[in-house]
């Protein structure tokens, strides 16, 4: 069993979230001058940027006080790294040091995990949300029909005109480069599934409390529901939903949640 002392030194922030100090990991990784385990912590940031992953989200630059001589201390350069950073920098570290070795070790296996649990978190949230928008997609429907809507796929339209920046369904088909048959709910990851939700039940909100009645009314409607929805991600600096990146079927989601009681990994690390 390996020892666990990088959980020992792993702090938590204000928000909760965990990372380490490349000034505490330096000596369990048994480097012992701190221009030494730099060059390493080079090494590992032009693998984060290899891996088009943002440097900045792993690597984060500070500075720590430490003791120096009786009662005193200075301020020198420190990072708080992310466990990802943690695993890069083991593996570009000294691979001929024995701490090193394990280092990679325990960080690969970490990192599998955490990735792991990120996926059965988006797949539990997924299954949700497409859910939701079945049940609600039925009941915007009904509404659209009692607002005297005839075609609805055009209705529909609208809404993902209003979202998606004027792209209609098929477009967005496109542009996510999906198959004909393939539904494009059926590939939204749990982020574009939300604010798809917030579009459908905003809109039977205002169809029903605005007595809206007419199908271009109730196109209209649709449309600066959706454009709203739009321009709140804009001004919380969101991605644009057309610009999030494709997941696989949802039915993929659900197997992985039926199977996540196997265990993929030993629990002895």
């Amino acid at each position: 069993m390996i020892t666990n002392v990088f959980e020992q030194i792993k702090k938590i922030n204000g928000y909760g979230q965990e990372f380490w100090s490349a000034r505490d990991l330096m000596s369990p990784l048994g480097y012992a001058r701190w221009e030494n385990f730099a060059e390493a912590i080079l090494r590992a940031k032009e693998s984060c940027k290899n891996s088009k992953q943002n440097v900045e989200n792993h690597f984060r630059d500070v500075t720590k006080m430490v003791l120096v001589g009786s009662d005193t201390t200075r301020k020198v350069d420190d990072h708080a790294l992310s466990r990802y950073a943690c695993y890069l920098i083991a593996q570009n570290g000294d691979p001929k040091k024995e701490q090193i070795a394990i280092a990679q070790t325990y960080f690969a296996i970490q990192t599998r995990r955490q990735e792991m649990r990120d996926q059965l978190l988006e797949d539990t949230k997924r299954v949700y949300l497409r859910h939701e928008m079945k049940t609600h997609n039925k009941q915007l429907a009904q509404t659209a029909k009692q607002a005297g809507v005839i075609n609805h796929a055009n209705f529909q339209d609208y809404g993902y005109m209003g979202l998606y920046g004027n792209m209609r369904q098929k477009d967005i088909h496109i542009k996510k480069k999906l198959k004909k048959h393939e539904a494009v709910l059926d590939h939204m990851c749990s982020e574009e599934l939300a604010a798809n939700l917030f579009r459908a039940t905003q809109t039977d909100a205002k169809l029903k409390r605005e007595n809206i009645l007419g199908q271009q009314k109730a196109n209209q409607a649709h449309y600066d529901v959706g454009k709203k929805v739009r321009r709140t991600i804009k001004e919380l600096g969101g991605t644009m939903p057309e610009n999030l990146p494709i997941s696989d079927n949802i039915k993929e989601s659900k197997k992985r949640l039926k199977n996540s009681t196997r265990k993929f990994l030993p629990n002895n690390y």
